[in-house]
């Protein structure tokens, strides 16, 4: 009788621990898709804060084009009130649109390819860019294991149980993928 009454404690207490380490995994990647989708606001507000710099020095040499840098004023005030990935993706794309067009502008001023501040703010904008990918690589992964844990068995039992819904990829927009085509 002892020994039947221990092993059902025995299976009871294995279950239960059981039941708490898949909690726990699921709640680790979880944590980990919020730690990445960080990563990339980080990025993105380093970015953003990128951009007033950039358009003051442009503006100082262009100050007639004054339809790109509104552009460009809106496309970080999108970025900035993003609260979604989806929406975050979006403003993102319409943020590099706009940089297209102010760039596109910098090209026809020689003497401000020239400016020792244009090339710096440059540089660090295309190495915020390289983060701003890499972040959104980590995070499209972290998020992609972490559906995963909660669509297999045991986990989607445990996901369902407490409430753990599927995280949304960092997607680039529609027709991201074909190459622009650049009308000379």
């Amino acid at each position: 009788m002892k020994k039947g009454v221990i092993a059902v404690i025995v299976a009871v207490v294995v279950i239960i621990l059981l039941c708490v380490g898949q909690y726990n995994s699921l709640v680790s990647a979880q944590t980990e898709v919020e730690e990445q989708a960080a990563n990339i606001d980080t990025q993105l507000q380093r970015r953003a804060d990128l951009i007033p710099n950039l358009v003051k020095t442009v503006k100082s040499f262009a100050e007639h084009e004054t339809a790109v840098f509104s552009e460009v004023t809106k496309a970080r005030e999108n970025l900035m009130a993003a609260g979604t990935m989806a929406e975050k993706a979006e403003a993102n794309e319409e943020m590099n649109t706009a940089l297209g067009k102010l760039i596109a502008i910098a090209e026809s001023y020689p003497e401000l390819k020239s400016d020792a501040v244009y090339t710096q703010l440059m540089d660090e904008l295309a190495g915020t860019e390289n983060r701003i990918a890499y972040a959104r690589e980590e995070y499209n992964a972290a998020t992609a294991s972490y559906n995963k844990s909660i669509r297999v068995f045991p986990g989607s039992v445990f996901a369902g149980m407490f409430g753990f819904e599927k995280a949304q990829l960092f997607e680039a927009e529609k027709g991201a993928q074909s190459v622009p085509e650049v009308d000379l």
